[in-house]
């Protein structure tokens, strides 16, 4: 199993991988004799049947199965035999039943099941990678991060995949059977990534989550309280029902699992602003008042400050030449691809280069990546609503495509492997082709009520909407916070506004600050400032915005989702036609979690591992829980810290056996009332 890549696997049964050989010892009551009709057979699935492929009959002596396994004799000698057999690189993918038949009599061993997976070490496997580093990262670690927060605020959430796991192998199996797929698309990484995408939300076939973005987690777990994938999959293989709850990042998460658990190589990709553009016109329409508040009613589009998917990396038999590599699936249910809530893979060559008319869903992954942002101000006049264009921005959604580093805890940024470099020669281009095959609607705002007016100005095609006017002031704004943001302080930020060009300018500005969650939905509005303001030639100003802690703290406290600060400007510079919009997102910031413990410790000799927590913030942190896992090392545990003072300091201690060599990590997250998202890792090397 070791030369398989399977040792890791926490179950007594043989995993093996597809078309490399492994041995078998065949005991006799007598020594074989040339006479004796002697087979090993593989059955597939509840019938398994030769003409369907289903049923692998070996014998040494003379046959090659048809289906390409191969099974020579390494040694006979008495009553022993050793066998080598290797299945064929196009194998089914799933667990078999292993007997002999010697004559009319079949034998089953004990552990007759054996798992066979797909095969990123074998060149004639679609899912061939051929870098070990990869393979290491992307198949073989069950730890990593998961990139989340804004796009220039970014940091990673560590996960603990644990594909190795205790029945984790076995939920991955029964979803392979609970798929429908047929039995012969069990060899295709394509058909099968898809089918998982489905699976791991519960929305059309009571599959692994179950999501919720409701702000109301009563009924189940937090999507905030999840650290890995491991409890998910246990509990839902025991219950045979879907967990709650999930949103994009434990979907992302829990696929990663499934993926790496089956051998298909796949890594956590994190979008930030990324697109959910429902009329595939790849356009995105915000409405604000005349506040800059933003109206949710409007529009049924929206931006998310991070979207997380995965990528699955294998051949593309299916698609024209050079579509190889790196596909995107999503498990998130957002919108149905053929009637159910699943999506991909789809090429990220395809993506790149705007061909979105290959499968699967290529035209839904390239707007949430490619869209454009139009901003539309919503003014009361006379009775009737008017909506006037504040811009588009074309360079704000798709930012930042983040995954965790081969072999390092970094970030490594993949914006490049989604698209050309914004304004390139080629992302023209690409975007071209794309919208060759997407059918913009004109520049009119979709609110969702009352008959789209058409504007005087308005452009059919969308290469032209890309030249704005540009500006006669040169005005350019920048949304800031000037002190740190802390959960319980007043939130310290300002509008910063400059002018380039010559010339005395009144500037109308407007701000205001929202709560929101990751998706985008407001939480809470927080206060606005609307100011004239005078700037003469080149020149720059300040204008605070400041929030007092009273005006969020309630909603921190009442929102079980971790809150984000949403800052949107408008400004309009009298006299003229420059209007401009800019949006900001940002985080708090929290106290860190320390963990105390050794850096290697030995196999099966236990070690202390403690958890120390200060609360630095001026506010107590109620219902305090901290979640502790380590693979390898312990089972996750909560603790029950009650209510933190300000200045209070919590420790928490666990004895940890290590039953794994190799580089572990433990992973600790605090969630409260308050605050929902402090996590920290600490590595340990186990030795013998």
């Amino acid at each position: 199993s070791c030369l398989h890549h399977t040792d890791a696997y926490n179950i007594k049964n043989l995993v093996v991988r597809r078309g490399q050989a492994f041995q078998l010892q065949v005991s006799f009551n007598r020594a074989p004799r040339t006479t004796d009709k002697l087979s090993v057979r593989f059955g597939f699935g509840e019938k398994p049947m030769k003409v369907r492929g289903t049923l692998m009959s070996l014998n040494p002596k003379w046959e090659q199965d048809p289906n390409e396994w191969r099974i020579s004799i390494i040694r006979s000698s008495g009553k022993e035999c050793l066998l080598s057999i290797t299945s064929s690189p196009k194998a089914l993918v799933g667990k078999y039943t292993l007997n002999v038949k010697a004559g009319t009599s079949i034998y089953e061993p004990e552990n007759s099941a054996i798992y066979l997976l797909f095969n990123p070490w074998c060149r004639d496997d679609v899912v061939f990678l051929a870098d070990e580093a990869q393979r290491k990262e992307y198949v073989l670690n069950d730890t990593g991060y998961i990139y989340v927060g804004s796009a220039y605020n970014i940091y990673g959430r560590p996960w603990n995949f644990g594909q190795f796991e205790d029945f984790i192998l076995d939920a991955c199996m029964y979803l392979l059977d609970k798929s429908k797929l047929k039995l012969s698309y069990r060899r295709d990484p394509v058909l099968v990534s898809r089918a998982m995408s489905a699976l791991v939300n519960a929305n059309d076939d009571s599959g692994v989550l179950l999501g919720n973005w409701s702000g109301n987690y009563s009924h189940g777990t937090s999507p905030m309280d999840w650290i890995g994938s491991v409890s998910i999959l246990q509990d839902y293989y025991r219950t045979k029902k879907p967990v709650c709850y999930g949103q994009c990042w434990v979907f992302s998460g829990v696929l990663t699992t499934v993926m790496r658990c089956l051998g298909i190589p796949s890594r956590c990709v994190s979008n930030f602003n990324s697109a959910h553009d429902t009329e595939e016109n790849l356009r995105v329409d915000v409405y604000l008042n005349e506040l800059g508040e933003k109206l949710e009613n409007k529009s049924f589009d929206s931006v998310w400050n991070f979207h997380v998917w995965n990528d699955v990396w294998m051949k593309r038999p299916d698609l024209p030449v050079g579509f190889d590599g790196w596909q995107a699936i999503d498990s998130t249910p957002q919108e149905k691809s053929q009637g159910i809530f699943q999506c991909g893979p789809c090429p990220l060559k395809a993506i790149r280069e705007g061909d979105v008319y290959l499968p699967f869903d290529s035209k839904f992954v390239f707007a949430e990546v490619n869209a454009d942002k139009v901003y539309w101000v919503v003014r009361k006049v006379n009775g009737k609503e008017k909506y006037t264009k504040m811009g588009t921005e074309t360079q704000c959604i798709g930012l930042n495509i983040s995954t965790k580093a081969v072999g390092q805890n970094t970030r490594e940024d993949i914006t490049a492997q989604y698209k050309f470099p914004e304004g390139s020669k080629e992302e023209r281009q690409a975007m071209q082709r794309a919208t060759s095959f997407i059918q913009p609607s004109g520049m009119t705002p979709r609110a969702r009520f009352g008959s789209p007016m058409r504007m005087a100005n308005s452009t059919d095609s969308r290469p032209e909407v890309l030249q704005e006017a540009v500006s006669k002031t040169g005005i350019q704004l920048e949304i800031i916070h000037i002190e740190a943001l802390y959960p319980g302080n007043p939130l310290e930020l300002a509008v910063t506004m400059k002018t380039s060009t010559p010339g005395s300018w009144t500037i109308n500005l407007t701000s205001s600050c929202q709560l929101q969650s990751y998706t985008g939905k407001v939480q809470a509005k927080l206060g606005h400032i609307k100011e004239t303001i005078k700037l003469e030639g080149k020149s720059e100003m300040q204008v605070p915005l400041k929030i007092m802690a009273d005006a969020y703290m309630k909603t921190l406290a009442s929102v079980e989702d971790e809150a984000l600060i949403h800052v949107t400007a408008i400004a309009e510079v009298q006299g003229t036609d420059d209007k401009l919009t800019k949006e900001t997102t940002m985080s708090f910031e929290y106290p860190p979690i320390t963990v105390q413990m050794p850096e290697t410790a030995k196999l099966n000799k236990e070690f202390t591992c403690a958890f120390i927590f200060k609360n630095e913030l001026n506010i107590a942190l109620d219902n305090c829980k901290l979640l502790v896992e380590g693979l390898g090392l312990f089972k996750m545990a909560t603790f029950d810290e009650g209510d933190v003072k300000p200045g209070r300091i919590i420790k928490s201690q666990i004895i940890c056996t290590p039953t794994r060599l190799g580089e572990k990590k433990i992973v600790a997250k605090l969630t409260s009332t308050q605050i929902k998202g402090i996590s920290t890792e600490r590595a340990i090397t186990i030795t013998e």
